[in-house]
């Protein structure tokens, strides 16, 4: 062979199948749960904000709102809010890793293999709400020391309500990390869009007899629609009083007509359906 020749090597590309992209859906989600894994003071820093909204400042305010919860423990009302809120932050973190997946240099190994944009998408979404919905199973553990039972039916059924909660709204953080760049930039507007959220879903407090100015922002919040399905379950399994249950778990009303919770729930997972379609686009574009 002379100096001038090279040996060219054939390189085969695999055609696209829904097999090759199954096959990158799972890698990409499993990518994440290793992370995850990987990384146990993640899960220390997680849990500390549950733990002091439900054991600093429930015991703290009960003094105060002991008149208005009907006998009612304020750790037990507020613990379907603080689970639906540590759902939030940790599926926002986790949708987190598109953008330093991007900033990494990681994304550009993905964006030339022979996979559709829409894979990537879906594994991270995956890969968000498993991460969410096992760190919501460690709240759900803490169940008992507020005063809810470890009702096999209640427990399956805030299970159920967990995998919902945090497909969507690690769907929504998907959505709002595909466009975004720069890793700051996405932690400021979580900040920004996740904190009013919770605060106006009525994680923290009933919804019934609000202002008007924020009965309508709670009503326009989706938020709002996850947060009422998981408190009406937890309250439907608990001793309490009508009047309790009235006060604390009214549910929420359009024009006087109470929501079922199917339907709340049935809202939920098309936002979650949408806000994956709107993902996938931007993102397409973005790549």
């Amino acid at each position: 062979m002379s100096a001038t020749e090279i040996d060219v090597v054939a390189v085969r590309v695999p055609e696209r199948s829904w097999r090759s992209e199954v096959r990158a859906v799972r890698i990409v989600w499993k990518r994440d749960l290793i992370r995850f894994i990987n990384d146990p003071m993640r899960i220390v820093t997680w849990l500390i904000q549950p733990l002091l909204f439900l054991f600093v400042l429930g015991p703290g305010l009960q003094t105060l709102s002991a008149r208005s919860t009907h006998g009612v423990q304020l750790t037990t009302f507020m613990f379907p809010g603080i689970l639906c809120m540590s759902l939030v932050f940790s599926a926002m973190f986790s949708a987190a890793s598109l953008v330093w997946d991007r900033e990494l240099g990681f994304m550009r190994e993905l964006m030339i293999a022979p996979i559709r944009r829409s894979s990537v998408i879906v594994g991270k979404s995956l890969g968000g709400t498993t991460i969410a919905a096992s760190q919501g199973l460690i709240v759900l553990a803490l169940a008992g020391l507020v005063h809810v039972p470890y009702d096999p039916e209640l427990l399956l059924g805030v299970f159920g309500l967990q995998l919902l909660i945090a497909f969507s709204i690690t769907a929504f953080g998907v959505m709002v990390a595909a466009g975004i760049k720069q890793a700051q930039t996405f932690t400021s507007v979580m900040q920004m869009l996740v904190i009013p959220m919770t605060f106006l879903s009525g994680a923290l407090y009933p919804v019934s007899g609000l202002p008007t100015w924020l009965a309508v922002l709670n009503r326009i919040n989706p938020l709002t629609y996850a947060v009422d399905p998981m408190r009406r379950l937890v309250f439907s399994h608990l001793d309490v009083s009508a009047a309790a249950r009235h006060t604390l778990a009214p549910g929420v009303t359009w024009w006087g007509w109470r929501l079922p919770s199917a339907l709340e729930a049935a809202m939920v997972l098309a936002l979650g359906l949408a806000m994956i379609g709107i993902a996938i686009v931007q993102f397409t574009r973005t790549e």
